[in-house]
């Protein structure tokens, strides 16, 4: 038995989940913590990573660091996406990192990412024809699944950090920056040359801003597990109506709303924007929640490299 320790840092939060895999290829997850380090905040078209985020964050990986040494047989895998991926200052970031904390970082490619979303969601979700949406601080995901298979799939430069920052969707939403980042994520999207291959699917939907939003309709809904939102769905015109609640509020009254981090309550407009303009675009009538993703497909392809006899679905069921 093992523990593989995973620290993902992405462009919003970052967060460590310590997994027990048995000889057998079974896991379990045994901790989880997160914390918004926010490491992508004020990086602007300079794409450097400023001093207060990356204080921050390293400041959250010693905590880290402190709870997963208390546990035995440690493996580390440390990740980071889309915001250190596009960092010009990338490289001293990372050395300082290791210096600092021990852990060495990884950089994902848009693709790597991807990919492992799309790991993540088959391994764990009933779904044969999907689109899949992983909506980050500074980049969303998509991949198009076909009868299981990854038909295609891609990394798009937009995230919840960035359009609220570029398009001042923090506070109060004014009709010309909302208009101007709905024109900005419409292009990005009809630029991917594949995305009416979708039309029709359901939409899958990993990530932050995503989870927030299943909770906000959990706690309307009065379900009782507002956080099990693993194969939640919800019809399009109930994400339609949330998002207009969303924008007609300034940042104190997001922050009343159930479900809502009030963390997360200046980038939450600028993370549901990319969904709801997709939603419209191929005309899907319904999204489903999933909670395994990135990290959840990394176990999946570490138990298939390190234990004998267990073959989760890998690259081979990329058409």
């Amino acid at each position: 038995m093992k523990n593989l320790v995973i620290v993902d840092l992405g462009s919003n939060s970052v967060r460590m989940a310590i997994n027990s895999i048995t000889d057998e290829g079974t896991f379990r997850e045994i901790r989880r913590v997160k914390e918004d380090s926010r490491i992508s905040e004020g990086m602007g078209r300079e794409r450097l990573l400023r001093p207060q985020a990356i204080n921050r964050t390293i400041e959250a990986l010693h905590r880290f660091k402190e709870i997963y040494e208390e546990y035995p047989r440690i493996e580390v895998r440390g990740i980071t996406t889309a915001a250190v991926r596009m960092a010009r200052n990338q490289k001293d970031f990372l050395k300082r990192v290791q210096r600092e904390t021990g852990i060495k970082l990884e950089v994902l490619s848009g693709d790597d990412e991807a990919y492992y979303d799309y790991l993540g969601v088959i391994n764990s979700l009933e779904v044969k024809d999907c689109l899949v949406l992983d909506t980050g601080g500074a980049s969303c995901e998509l991949i198009d699944v076909h009868n299981g298979k990854a038909r295609n799939m891609i990394s798009i430069p937009i995230g919840a950090v960035s359009l609220s920052e570029r398009f001042h969707l923090s506070n109060v939403i004014r009709g010309d920056n909302l208009f101007s980042a709905e024109m900005f994520v419409n292009k990005q999207l009809r630029d991917v040359w594949w995305i009416m291959d979708a039309f029709n699917k359901p939409v899958v939907l990993l990530g932050g801003t995503n989870r927030t939003l299943a909770r906000i309709n959990r706690c309307r809904q009065k379900i009782a597990r507002v956080n099990n939102i693993h194969g939640y769905r919800l019809k399009t015109e109930v994400i339609n109506r949330t998002f207009r609640s969303l924008i007609t509020r300034n940042l104190e009254n997001r922050k009343k709303i159930a479900g809502l981090e009030t963390a997360r309550a200046d980038i939450i407009v600028g993370g549901v924007l990319p969904l709801v303009m997709l939603l419209q675009m191929i005309d899907s009538d319904r999204v489903i929640f999933s909670e395994s993703g990135v990290r959840e497909g990394i176990i999946s392809e570490y138990i298939n490299q390190h234990v004998k006899g267990v073959n989760l679905w890998l690259k081979d069921t990329i058409g």
